[in-house]
């Protein structure tokens, strides 16, 4: 990137997590594909069977509280849900939100389409909302989350699959998925143009609940602030907007652990912006 004719930094990508991605996403996709061969009378034999629901961490937290009440589980959720669950928050208490920053298939939809929107847009990509009010809608996700949990306990059924564009991208060919979250992928992609994971930003439910796990985690990034240049590079090419230079210690609950803000990617000092679980000069 070079700003007045000057180079400030050159990008760079943690490449075993765009490795990483593209294996979790394949992975889904032939999954979810297998499953509706499997109910046609076809199959891969060497591949899971088991529905998109099945595979869904997210799906554990809905279920937590009828199974807490009842020891059963909210329709259309497997135990498996509840282990992938166990396992996401055992990872996010150490690393962060991994699963969002390297596992989910439609957060790393969402970076593709956004491949688009950085090429046409350049700087100007992923900030296009004003500060102020791209702030106050990040906090909209836990609305999203509180309203999935109360009428999930309510009604006993997983009412958020008629909204849910995670289900809808690997399920789309399917007459299992509901219009409106049909509808809500494709607004989704068609903002992912504009604003990098807004899906993620804005309304993801699992996304908040793993956001708080920035505050305590074990392993954390943090910015070396003696040979910091305080070039904004990392601030820019933040895909979750963190004004990485000014914090010592990133907490804020919007950060994915992508991991794209260190020295090993686009921060270029070296041992400046690293990722710990120790101090830094």
């Amino acid at each position: 990137m070079k700003v007045f004719g000057k180079r400030l930094f050159r990008p760079r990508s943690i490449w075993i997590r765009r490795i990483v991605q593209w294996f979790f996403f394949l992975l889904i996709a032939l999954i979810s594909i297998n499953h509706t061969l499997v109910e046609n009378g076809g199959g891969i034999p060497f591949l899971s069977t088991a529905s998109l629901h099945a595979l869904c961490p997210f799906g554990g937290v809905v279920t937590i509280y009828q199974y807490a009440t009842t020891g059963t589980f909210v329709q259309k959720i497997h135990e498996s849900a509840f282990v992938l669950m166990i396992i996401g928050f055992a990872l996010a208490f150490l690393f962060g939100p991994v699963f969002c920053g390297w596992v989910c298939p439609l957060g790393t939809v969402q970076e593709w389409v956004g491949k688009l929107g950085r090429k046409f847009f350049k700087r100007r990509y992923n900030h296009f909302i004003p500060a102020r009010l791209d702030n106050l809608l990040r906090y909209m996700r836990y609305l999203v989350l509180a309203w999935v949990l109360y009428v999930t306990a309510v009604s006993g059924q997983l009412i958020f699959a008629s909204y849910d564009p995670y289900f809808a991208l690997f399920n789309f060919w399917t007459s299992e998925v509901a219009i409106g979250s049909l509808l809500i992928l494709g607004l989704t992609l068609v903002l992912s143009i504009f604003v990098e994971r807004p899906w993620c930003k804005y309304a993801c439910p699992y996304g908040a609940v793993l956001g708080l796990t920035n505050l305590f985690r074990v392993f954390k990034i943090k910015r070396s602030e003696s040979t910091c240049k305080a070039d904004g590079a990392c601030y820019i090419m933040c895909p979750m907007n963190i004004p990485v230079d000014s914090l010592k210690t990133v907490r804020d609950h919007q950060c994915i652990s992508c991991l794209e803000c260190t020295s090993e990617a686009i921060c270029p000092v070296a041992k400046t912006v690293v990722f710990t679980s120790g101090g830094v000069k």
